[in-house]
């Protein structure tokens, strides 16, 4: 497919209809097209492009646009052009310079003949786009390490989303249909896309809400059949929002939106602002739902006092047993959660017992759907579910080797850190992270150093929003609470004294005294709970894999510990 052709002209009816009469494969040839101006950016596929150029001198939408782009190639099939389509709008959305106009009606990753080969191609027709168009301002690699991207609504999702997007979608109208309240959970494991799903939703849903009836549809587009009149009055007057609880996700995806036609960044919303909110919602989707946070000492005295404000306004009482989860379903009457059981990391955090009834209700009323499928590791043996097995009382028998996954064990931090800033070079998104062992001595004095070992000094992470893609994060060290629901491409682990091995009893130990979270520690006086060392051994674990979880090459591991060191090493 290297012998594309790529033809620009006026987005003008007069140079329409001559550049239609030009070529008979303009009016009868499977191509993709770009329309932007200044500002806004739309990418198509067609099979006649002169008669679809013509139909899109009619929106009122695209008669904004200014110039258009054909790409051209003899071998061009209506799957490829659909594939083309889906990666040009991804890497338009990715790049940030344009508003991309496309609505989300979505394609799955669907196989074809010789899909590689013309795959290959894609990359120069990108780079034909970006030098002679100057249509993208960012390279390849910048792109799809941007959060733009990787958190962008335009995504082709694979077959276990795609169902869980579909089943969402019926039972909802449904639902609206009927006044009937609703409560549904997507269940995945680290890397199986629950915030792609979240962004996903709420992007579809407000497309339909929006759409024009005159506007044609790909009839190939998986979710084209909700683009319906009815569906759109269903969605006209509905209060939706996508609540996150983690304040460095919520600042990347706050960003996403302000770029994204039809979203907006007060569409992201704190559990806070949920809970305070006097106009009720009628759809509230979350994101990392198991970090909702049940009551508890919060990072601040307002907080604590909003806490009891906010209950007291819902509920007409403080009691101490409503969670942010129960404002969320108080001012909503239809919730979609992303649960992962296995990433709750602080005592604040929902309790086990509420996040498994969730899991309970939402399988005994049929609204429970698993995501199964790895989005994020390169590796086709389950990686993620060998991590926890690893960390757990209950270790794999045998060592597993995950070819294509570059997972290697250090005994020298000097050496792994020489090793992570040489992928971050290569591939960029490299990064250092570690579990809460030292403290954040660097909080308050910009010259202290946080971590030293094997004669290397290190600081924590100087910003707590957005920390993997501002200046310098690659020579600091990631905490959880700045990792948590991104990828990177190559992680280096650091598991400090806080777990530790104990031979005698065979079972790793935690060790509250090198346990530096005040938050993932501390008791809980409202509630009357007090957390043992195997309460907290949980979390801890739970934070480590995570932190083990995030690369999508290659996952580096150093142990503080050396007879947990001695263990691990028999896995990795």
């Amino acid at each position: 497919m290297t012998n594309f052709s790529l033809e620009r002209f006026p987005f003008d009816p007069n140079e329409i209809r001559a550049w239609g009469a030009a070529d008979l494969r303009h009016r009868n040839w499977p191509v993709v097209y770009v329309m932007n101006n200044d500002t806004e950016v739309y990418v198509g596929e067609s099979l006649n492009s002169e008669s679809r150029m013509r139909q899109h001198l009619d929106s009122d939408e695209k008669r904004r646009l200014s110039w258009v782009r054909v790409v051209l190639n003899e071998t061009f099939n209506k799957s490829a052009c659909l594939d083309l389509e889906s990666y040009l709008i991804r890497m338009f959305s990715g790049d940030g310079q344009y508003q991309v106009l496309n609505q989300n009606a979505g394609i799955t990753d669907a196989d074809y003949y010789d899909r590689e080969v013309y795959r290959k191609s894609f990359e120069e027709v990108f780079e034909k786009l970006r030098t002679q168009e100057h249509l993208f301002q960012r390279t390849l690699p910048e792109i799809i390490n941007s959060d733009l991207f990787k958190l962008s609504p335009f995504k082709a999702l694979n077959h276990d989303q795609a169902i869980a997007v579909e089943d969402i979608l019926d039972g909802l109208f449904a639902d609206l249909e009927s006044d009937t309240p609703s409560t549904v959970v997507v269940q995945g494991n680290p890397g199986t896309g629950k915030t792609v799903v979240a962004i996903y939703l709420l992007k579809l849903l407000e497309d339909i809400r929006r759409h024009d009836p005159e506007e044609p549809l790909d009839s190939d587009s998986i979710f084209s059949e909700y683009f319906t009149p009815a569906r759109a009055e269903l969605l006209a007057t509905l209060r939706v929002g996508l609540v996150v609880p983690q304040q460095s996700l919520r600042a990347s995806i706050s960003r996403v939106f302000k770029l994204t036609p039809g979203l907006h960044e007060k569409l992201v919303l704190t559990p806070f602002s949920v809970g305070a909110s006097d106009e009720p919602f009628d759809l509230l989707i979350v994101d990392e739902a198991h970090r909702l946070n049940q009551r508890a000492n919060q990072p601040s005295g307002p907080l604590n006092k909003k806490f009891e404000e906010i209950n007291r306004k819902l509920f007409g009482k403080d009691d101490p047993k409503f969670t942010q989860l129960d404002w969320v379903r108080k001012q909503s009457r239809h919730t979609i959660l992303m649960l992962d059981t296995g990433q709750s990391v602080r005592p604040a955090d929902l309790p086990v017992a509420t996040t498994n009834a969730l899991l309970e209700e939402a399988s005994t009323s049929g609204r429970l759907y698993p995501l199964q499928s790895q989005m994020r590791i390169s590796a086709e043996q389950d990686y993620v579910g060998y991590v926890r097995k690893v960390l757990s009382d209950t270790p794999p028998l045998t060592r597993e080797d995950f070819e294509g996954y570059d997972l290697r064990f250090f005994s020298d931090l000097g050496k792994m850190r020489h090793e992570i800033l040489l992928r971050d070079q290569e591939k960029g998104l490299s990064r250092l992270l570690a579990g809460y062992a030292w403290k954040w001595s660097s909080k308050t004095d910009k010259n202290a150093i946080d971590i030293e070992l094997d004669g290397v000094k290190l600081r924590w992470n100087s910003s707590q929003r957005d920390w993997i893609n501002s200046p310098g994060s690659e020579l600091e060290v990631g905490s959880i609470h700045t990792v948590q629901g991104y990828d990177l491409n190559y992680a280096g682990v650091i598991i400090g004294e806080d777990l530790r091995y104990d031979n005698a009893a065979g079972e790793i130990t935690f060790n509250r005294s090198e346990y530096h979270d005040k938050k993932g520690r501390e008791n809980n006086p409202k509630l009357g709970i007090k957390y043992s060392d195997q309460d907290l051994l949980e979390y801890v674990r739970n934070i480590y894999t995570v932190l083990l979880t995030r690369g999508i090459f290659g996952t580096y591991i150093y142990v503080c510990n050396e007879e947990l060191r001695d263990y691990l090493r028999q896995y990795f």
